[in-house]
């Protein structure tokens, strides 16, 4: 048999250990080009059988989706439990000083007035700090602060000594028939309401009763300022509208009064409280939304039908199939798989 048959395979396998642009690069000068190329012709299969298997490592990826929002609700969490936290630093501190000055402990006049306005400032600088998920009432809502506010003429009680009567509304540009909500004589405060939150849903602005059973709205606080000035009425005409401040305002204290210093000190204690139950709701939040993360679970089934897949692949004598495992497992070591292993 000629020298040069003998030789045919070995030519064939040498470039195994590279990829065809390396062994190209290697070539020396004087070699061939199209018989060079037609001895990679076969690698060039192989690598192609290589890439296939390398998609299914796909499962294993971690990671926050962005399609699915889940960066913006850790991210939300994530500041409103920050925020929130220098917030109860701030009234567990006022607190101590303002009990101290109600029992007569020599608490500085200027050093309570300070800690007075570094919490007004804190309370100012919500809706920049807060990331979105604290409103005005420092409680927290996973789907993003709310805005409260009133329109000036619809109450309860206007509405029921009105009545019957039909209102219908617009917002900016939304508005229409589906926008109305009619009032009956006889109509309760909770069915009033009821009518008005139907009827004004769709532009996303809600009604409800308050502590007091008062009328109130609310709105998305990201869409407030698209709301406050765009709400009419069938026959009045353009509303006006009024935000519901916070129930903690303590740029408004008269600290030397002890009768003033008795009511800021119950506004603190049930503001801690109600930043507490915050606290515990934003941190609630980030944990659903970190484990909303995790990886998915593969099947049982699947993970049967892939070591299925490889041990016969593994068996067979197939020089493609070969050449795709050992270029798959070169460098993986045992505490490689057991760290795959463990993210299961």
């Amino acid at each position: 048999m000629p020298m040069d048959a003998l030789l045919k395979p070995s030519a064939t396998l040498a470039p195994a250990s590279g990829t065809a642009s390396v062994a190209a690069n290697a070539t020396a000068p004087g070699a061939s080009a199209t018989g060079r190329a037609t001895a990679l012709r076969p690698l060039d299969t192989d690598s192609r059988a290589v890439t296939r298997a390398a998609p299914a490592a796909g499962p294993l990826r971690r990671g926050i989706d962005p399609q699915h929002g889940l960066q913006g609700e850790v991210a939300r969490a994530q500041q409103a439990i920050d925020y929130l936290e220098r917030v109860a630093g701030q009234l567990e501190s006022l607190k101590s000083d303002l009990s101290a000055r109600l029992s007569g402990r020599g608490v500085i006049m200027r050093g309570l007035e300070a800690r007075a306005r570094q919490l007004a400032g804190a309370l100012e600088a919500r809706t920049t700090q807060a990331g979105g998920g604290v409103d005005a009432q420092l409680d927290f809502s996973a789907g993003g602060a709310t805005q409260r506010f009133r329109i000036a003429g619809i109450d309860i009680a206007t509405l029921q000594r009105s009545a019957p009567q039909t209102l219908g509304f617009s917002v900016g540009s939304a508005g229409g028939p589906q926008l109305s909500a009619t009032i009956e004589p006889g109509l309760s405060a909770e069915e009033i309401t009821a009518r008005l939150d139907r009827a004004l849903a769709p532009v996303k602005v809600r009604a409800g009763l308050d502590e007091r059973r008062q009328l109130v709205f609310t709105t998305p606080e990201s869409s407030w300022s698209g709301v406050r000035d765009a709400i009419a009425v069938t026959g009045r005409g353009r509303v006006d509208t009024a935000p519901v401040p916070g129930d903690l305002a303590p740029q408004e204290w008269e600290l030397g009064n002890p009768d003033a210093l008795r009511q800021s000190l119950r506004e603190v204690v049930q503001a801690l409280a109600r930043v507490r139950r915050s606290q515990d709701a934003a941190s609630m939040a980030l944990s659903t939304a970190m484990t909303r993360t995790a990886q998915p679970t593969v099947p049982d089934a699947e993970l049967a039908m892939v070591a299925d897949n490889f041990s016969a692949s593994a068996a067979s004598h197939d020089y493609a199939s070969l050449l795709a495992i050992t270029s798959a497992l070169s460098g993986v070591s045992r505490d490689r798989v057991q760290a795959l292993l463990g993210l299961r």
